[in-house]
């Protein structure tokens, strides 16, 4: 096919973003979630607690899922933000169906990393509905997941510890690379240095009562995003939809 220069035109900010946050349990995932523009909950887990959202019954299979984001994709519908919490509890899912697609016992039973590779198909099929939302739906995609210290080894620096999506590495990989924002969210902690006694010190992590997401990658956490976001951001829906989309002046001034 042959391409001339009218067919250039100017890339466009996407009105629907694909948002992972993920990190410790309790650290306000969910309520960030809640707060986004007309949200419905796809639960792998009981994680909405006492927040009152609205949500399909719990999810216990693959298939459970998939019907539950084809549903929003297919039926006419308010809801503006698909939000499923949590994706390290969906993994099991698409595991366990990978195995009796297979006929496996475990995921492990092909060996070599084979059942992952196979696992990774069924992630792809999740990923292209959620596209599918963004494209055609408008909705916005918000994947909630815990976090996981591992080893890191990178060329450039001595092998460290970092948080991490508690996802195996093929599929972390996968939901890292298709999403807009991948936040690390953690409570905000400064340190203070204390006398020990005989001329020693240690350092004291104190809790500043701030929660916060990070959205650049560091040695200490993995993090990501498209948008030339600030390195952090205060934990809510609000703070990340106006750093990527700022208001007008006009808007500001209207509050």
């Amino acid at each position: 096919m042959a391409f001339d220069l009218s067919t250039i035109s100017k890339t466009t900010m996407p009105q629907a973003i694909q948002f992972v946050v993920y990190g410790n349990a309790g650290v306000g995932k969910t309520t960030l979630a809640s707060q986004a523009p007309k949200p419905i909950f796809i639960q792998t887990e009981d994680g909405a607690g006492n927040l009152q959202v609205d949500a399909f019954p719990l999810a216990e299979s693959y298939d459970d899922v998939k019907s539950m984001l084809e549903t929003l994709g297919q039926q006419d519908h308010n809801f503006k933000t698909a939000v499923i919490d949590s994706i390290d509890h969906l993994e099991p899912l698409i595991w366990r169906k990978v195995c009796e697609l297979n006929k496996w016992e475990s995921i492990e039973t092909p060996g070599y990393g084979k059942g992952f590779l196979a696992a990774a198909d069924l992630w792809r099929e999740i990923i292209s509905i959620l596209t599918a939302l963004r494209e055609f739906k408008q909705m916005h995609v918000i994947l909630i997941g815990h976090s996981v210290i591992r080893a890191h080894r990178d060329p450039e620096i001595e092998e460290v510890s970092r948080h991490e999506l508690k996802l195996h590495q093929r599929a972390s990989a996968l939901v890292t690379e298709t999403s807009d924002v991948v936040a690390f969210c953690r409570h905000k902690i400064t340190t203070k240095k204390e006398e020990t006694g005989f001329g020693n010190t240690r350092s004291r992590g104190i809790s500043t009562g701030r929660r916060v997401m990070a959205t650049e990658e560091t040695p200490a956490h993995v993090a990501k995003n498209r948008f030339g976001l600030p390195a952090e951001l205060d934990l809510s829906w609000s703070a990340l939809h106006d750093a990527i989309y700022p208001p007008t002046k006009e808007q500001a001034a209207n509050g």
